[in-house]
């Protein structure tokens, strides 16, 4: 079952949640209705990844356990948080910050969606308990036009 709330005006955030599940395309289809063509095909793969990781790696795909997202647009930012109800993740911490510090080993089956998030978002973030990603997209400025010679 998928649960929506209103689409977000303003400083509001729009609610989706939903069975963990990896039957994402509805899901990444509704958040992605507002998002400009020419972006869609990127956040959709970042988009997609940490859903993957909170009903999968978080949820354990328990399908009594909800992935709750919530997004808005603030400030010429897109801005998406995923909640999983898993006991938590912590990510390693580098100070360099390079997106292909978050590589795995190359023999590692897993963790190579860490890597795909910093180079699509402009801000991933987690909460101390490592259950909520704050992901964040900046849009392009806008030029305004000018009406003086």
């Amino acid at each position: 079952m998928i649960t929506i709330s209103l689409r977000p005006v303003g400083r509001y955030w729009g609610t989706i949640s939903f069975a963990s599940t990896l039957y994402l395309c509805p899901i990444l289809d509704l958040l992605l209705a507002e998002i400009p063509a020419k972006l869609q095909a990127e956040l959709r793969l970042g988009l997609q990844e940490a859903l993957v990781n909170a009903a999968k790696h978080g949820n354990n795909l328990d399908p009594s356990k909800t992935v709750v997202v919530r997004f808005s647009v603030i400030d010429n930012q897109y801005w998406w948080i995923i909640s999983d109800q898993g006991s938590g993740f912590t990510p390693s911490s580098t100070t360099n910050e390079e997106p292909t510090d978050y590589l795995p080993p190359d023999e590692s089956e897993n963790g190579r969606g860490l890597c795909l998030l910093h180079q699509i978002f402009d801000q991933v973030q987690w909460n101390r308990k490592g259950t909520e990603l704050r992901l964040c997209k900046q849009m392009e400025n806008r030029r305004g036009v000018s009406l003086r010679r």
